[in-house]
């Protein structure tokens, strides 16, 4: 499993040598690689236009592209905004409800995304075959669908420590740009033009993993509620800046705490494990059927709904099974 950018080939169809070879000592004698691409096919050529663009079949013969467009800008933001409006109705009706929700496309994202993430999984898995993920900078809906891939495929990735390995490797080290994605609160009206709520996305599509497969993560919903606060407003420098270049300049390990230091503190560390969790070594494949898919209601109704009695049934079934 392999991630980029775009190839920067431009309305010329420059070619770049390099990478051609570069891919190509990837693939065996005859064997096929397959190219996903996170952007539509028409907003893939519309981007030759500023310089960037395609893999071209002629010069990439054993990789074949596949086009599985994904929202990462404005649009997004647009759903999210409207859906935290839908949440924040004083008095909604459940046909007005269900219309609204309907509307904002939210659930549609995140079935979007889990769609294509088990695309490049079973590329992986069933096909045998070597998978290259990216869109335009490689750095928004590219990470979203490598990291979730991981996490269906790889039991590692879905422990305590293997997931924070996973949000360093395919989120900060690769250059999410989380101080122009989070700049404010998640839930603000103004909006900045670089805002998106990518990583959220993300988060949603493990929930939605966490709870089809209850047994499968180590961790649970809490640690899911603690990442996305802390993107967005943190006392630690974990998710500061929107690079590694960036975080070197400004000093941010030598400055700051690490969030991962203080989540892995025993006295902390219990409170995100799932007391159902089982080591699973099979992969997992997420259903996305529109009854499969739910609203994170842990999440965006958590101000709205107590989850007092929910807290209270985590606890009892921590404590029978630590009694067991």
């Amino acid at each position: 499993l392999l991630r980029s950018s775009q190839p920067l080939t431009g309305p010329n169809r420059r070619r770049c040598r390099e990478d051609e070879r570069l891919l190509g000592t990837i693939l065996d004698q005859g064997e096929r690689g397959f190219v996903i691409d996170t952007r539509s096919a028409q907003a893939a050529k519309q981007a030759r236009m500023s310089g960037g663009g395609t893999e071209p079949k002629s010069f990439y013969p054993q990789w074949r592209r596949l086009h599985r467009a994904l929202e990462r800008g404005r649009p997004l933001q647009e759903s999210f905004t409207r859906l935290v409006e839908a949440v924040g109705d004083p008095q909604p009706s459940m046909d007005r409800w269900l219309g609204r929700l309907d509307s904002s496309r939210w659930l549609s994202h995140v079935k979007a995304a889990l769609s294509t993430a088990c695309l490049a999984a079973q590329c992986l898995d069933r096909e045998g075959c070597k998978v290259l993920v990216h869109g335009a900078e490689g750095t928004d809906t590219t990470l979203l669908v490598t990291a979730l891939a991981q996490l269906i495929l790889d039991p590692s990735c879905r422990s305590l420590e293997g997931f924070q390995a996973l949000l360093e490797r395919e989120w900060i080290e690769a250059g999410h740009p989380f101080q122009l994605r989070c700049a404010r609160s998640a839930s603000s009206h103004g909006r900045g033009k670089q805002e998106a709520p990518l990583f959220l996305l993300f988060l949603d599509c493990v929930w939605q993993l966490s709870r089809q497969f209850p047994f499968s993560l180590q961790f649970g919903e809490q640690l899911l509620l603690t990442l996305f606060d802390n993107a967005y407003a943190s006392a630690y420098g974990t998710f500061l800046c929107n690079s590694e270049k960036e975080r070197s300049l400004c000093k941010v390990r030598e400055s700051t705490h690490s969030l991962w230091a203080w989540l892995n503190q025993p006295e902390e560390q219990h409170k995100y494990l799932n007391p159902l969790y089982s080591h699973n070594p099979l992969v997992i494949w997420p259903s996305v059927e529109p009854q499969s898919i739910q609203l994170w209601q842990g999440l965006f109704l958590r101000w709205i709904r107590p989850s007092q009695h929910l807290d209270e049934a985590w606890a009892e079934i921590r404590r029978l099974v630590e009694g067991n």
